[in-house]
């Protein structure tokens, strides 16, 4: 059954309160890169993810000088290996503690970098134009609404910018998490899309949820990924899918469930 009212729960702070905590217990996206990767990445050998595999052919080139915002992507991945490789980098996260990965690697291998904390559906603290690529990995399923996400980085983006964004596959979230379905192969569709743990969970599992400190999420219909990356006036030029290398649910073993899209702006 639906849950109550959720214009009670604070999603944001209580997803920053949850990434904060995982940041603590170095989960696997907390984990900065080590010191050999940044001196690689100054000598031109290096790559980022959207999704587990690498970036396809042409999405991303030579980054030096480009002032790129890697959005909702703390942790010392992503952003300081951009800045060793010569990019100009803002990293922008809601977990100040992922965000302090960042300032760490930094700080130890002398990399310039700027370090934004917020919510990645406003980004008002930056003035329109002022990046020519956002980077933007797996995380606006930790958002209600994603429509504000990608009218801000249009917004944020030059004409002639690009938007990487990545997500999972809303399929992923249809189906009941109920252990012994998992431990039988079972698919078992349950949930409708767009899903909602504050709406589709019943109020006692959105009450344990809440009460063990895991993240709320979203899992959001194609029509706004994608879409709404259109409606907010981006071109798609790039698709890409990708397959879960560790599966965590039975549907990851028979289709790809990270999505990936490069668009620009005109």
């Amino acid at each position: 059954m639906p849950h109550t009212d959720n214009n009670s729960i604070d999603v944001f702070n209580h997803n920053r309160a949850s990434w904060d905590r995982q940041a603590a217990q170095h989960c696997e996206w907390s984990q900065p890169v080590g010191a050999d990767e940044i001196s690689a990445a100054r000598n031109g050998n290096w790559q980022v993810r959207l999704t587990p595999g690498a970036l396809p052919a042409g999405w991303l080139g030579d980054v030096r000088g480009l002032r790129i915002l890697c959005l909702a992507s703390g942790g010392g991945q992503q952003a300081p290996v951009l800045a060793a490789a010569g990019a100009i980098v803002t990293v922008f996260d809601a977990s100040d503690l992922q965000l302090q990965q960042d300032r760490m690697v930094a700080q130890r291998d002398g990399l310039e970098l700027k370090v934004v904390q917020g919510d990645m559906r406003d980004l008002s603290v930056f003035a329109d134009a002022s990046f020519d690529l956002v980077f933007h990995p797996i995380s606006n399923l930790y958002v209600p609404d994603i429509r504000p996400v990608w009218r801000e980085c249009f917004r944020v983006l030059r004409s002639g910018g690009s938007l990487l964004s990545s997500f999972y596959n809303p399929v992923v979230f249809v189906g009941d998490r109920a252990p012994h379905y998992a431990e039988q192969g079972v698919i078992c569709p349950r949930f409708t899309l767009p899903y909602s743990d504050v709406d589709h969970l019943s109020a006692e599992a959105l009450a344990e949820k809440r009460q063990r400190g895991d993240a709320l999420v979203f899992g959001h219909s194609l029509s706004e990924q994608i879409g709404g990356q259109m409606d907010a006036g981006f071109v798609l030029t790039g698709f890409h899918e990708d397959h879960q290398p560790q599966p965590r649910f039975v549907i990851d073993r028979y289709l790809p469930t990270f999505l990936a899209t490069r668009a620009s702006k005109p």
